[in-house]
């Protein structure tokens, strides 16, 4: 279980957190007074440390990195999502599509678009991170010498792409992320399409992804402070990036979701043969609109895939899959004007696709299910955060034969869109 937890920290959708400038001042005011003064205290000495630039520098890469060694233990559960819905996916999109952001920040730069740095410090800030990123990946792959999924070779990890593409976009998000939030979430958004479909293309593991975004974006964090630790005022502009933060803003949201399974029950497929999944995962979307701080409405899709186990001892070639659909209430309640505690409470429908067994097809079957969660949020930026969860599904049998109902639980991260 504690492995399992600290793997939330390696999602990928964390990535886009990091779509504004970190460097940049950040005015966190506009307090809307918490009822107990202690408490208070505590949400501004939280708001103070997660302003601070050490913070902001390695919030994102670091528990990227650390999820990608973790996770390293779960990575055929995430592979068999791929081999069940795209078995032969075969693009090469990805190997372009690694450049694309700093395709965007160069022909912005020479189109004369004002950035953050000179020509002089981009390029030197952009030299340091790609000798930075690349002397990393590089090292990682020839000492570690895992195998790549698809057999071709044993560089595995990292995911060279994915690092580059991680890096360009942060590149591209510290230059012009000042000029609208889109433009780094386009940036993070490219280059977890790049990881997707490293992923997708049977060329890396879960935890080279995750691992190599880490790198990438932690890279050009170190590559911009040492050019700015050379260059000190020289080369920069001061753009005003002031954000305001209120904790009585609405907490409505739109957000990617991803999380592991935890499997807490089984059930009898018959008298003579008992059910039950191993550890999985599950991606799909989430959002909710909030009437006030405290209150709103909202719902979740996704697809689940975890491995069977049949009697406790005989695991199964083919895995289980849910596919579903919820809505219902979401509350949330913050306890500073960055930081939110959250749960829900909501009712849904399921689909189980057909079920081939060794011996036997279980039929595809639909049912009603129910779900409740707590969440923590993280507000990084006014338009965007993270969201830590730990969800709970009372689902129905799969077997018309068996009345039970199995209990999942999901843990887990996803990058949220302030709404």
């Amino acid at each position: 279980m504690k492995r399992i937890a600290l793997c939330i920290v390696g999602i990928c959708h964390l990535t886009f957190s990091s779509a504004q400038n970190p460097s940049d001042s950040i005015k966190v005011g506009k307090e809307g007074g918490l009822p107990v003064p202690m408490a208070k205290n505590f949400g501004q000495r939280l708001d103070k440390f997660s302003s601070s630039r050490l913070y902001q520098m390695t919030y994102i890469g670091v528990p990227l990195i650390v999820g990608g060694l973790i996770v390293k233990g779960e990575d055929d559960h995430f592979r068999n999502l791929r081999n069940e819905y795209l078995p032969r996916f075969n693009r090469h999109l990805d190997d372009y599509m690694q450049y694309a952001p700093a395709v965007a920040m160069l022909g912005l730069k020479a189109s004369g678009v004002q950035s953050r740095s000179s020509w002089g410090r981009l390029l030197v800030s952009d030299a340091f991170s790609t000798l930075l990123m690349g002397a990393t990946v590089n090292t990682l792959k020839q000492t570690t010498n895992i195998e790549r999924p698809d057999g071709s070779n044993r560089h595995s990890f990292p995911s060279g792409h994915t690092a580059t593409a991680f890096m360009t976009a942060t590149m591209l998000n510290k230059e012009y992320g000042h000029k609208s939030p889109w433009i780094g979430i386009g940036a993070y958004s490219v280059a977890t399409a790049t990881g997707l479909m490293r992923m997708a293309n049977n060329k890396h593991w879960l935890s080279d992804v995750l691992t190599g975004a880490g790198i990438g974006i932690l890279s050009t964090e170190l590559g911009y402070y040492l050019a700015d630790l050379i260059f000190k005022e020289r080369g920069i502009n001061r753009l005003a990036n002031e954000e305001v933060f209120s904790r009585m803003d609405k907490p409505s949201f739109l957000s990617l979701y991803f999380g592991l399974n935890i499997p807490l029950s089984g059930y009898d497929i018959d008298e003579q043969t008992e059910f039950s999944t191993s550890s999985g995962s599950t991606a799909g979307v989430e959002g909710a609109y909030f009437f006030n701080p405290y209150i709103g409405a909202g719902g979740r899709f996704t697809v689940s895939n975890t491995s069977i186990i049949v009697n406790t001892d005989r695991a199964e070639n083919n895995t289980f899959d849910v596919i579903s659909f919820y809505g219902g209430s979401y509350f949330s309640y913050p306890f500073s004007s960055r930081w939110m505690i959250g749960s829900k409470l909501l009712g849904g429908y399921v689909h189980y696709p057909l079920l081939q067994l060794a011996d036997r097809l279980v039929t595809a079957r639909n049912g009603f299910s129910f779900g409740s969660g707590v969440s923590l949020t993280f507000k990084a930026k006014a338009h965007y955060g993270i969201r830590f969860f730990l969800d709970y599904d009372l689902l129905p049998s799969h077997s018309k034969n068996s009345g039970e109902y199995m209990n999942m639980l999901t843990l887990g991260s996803s990058f949220m869109i302030a709404l």
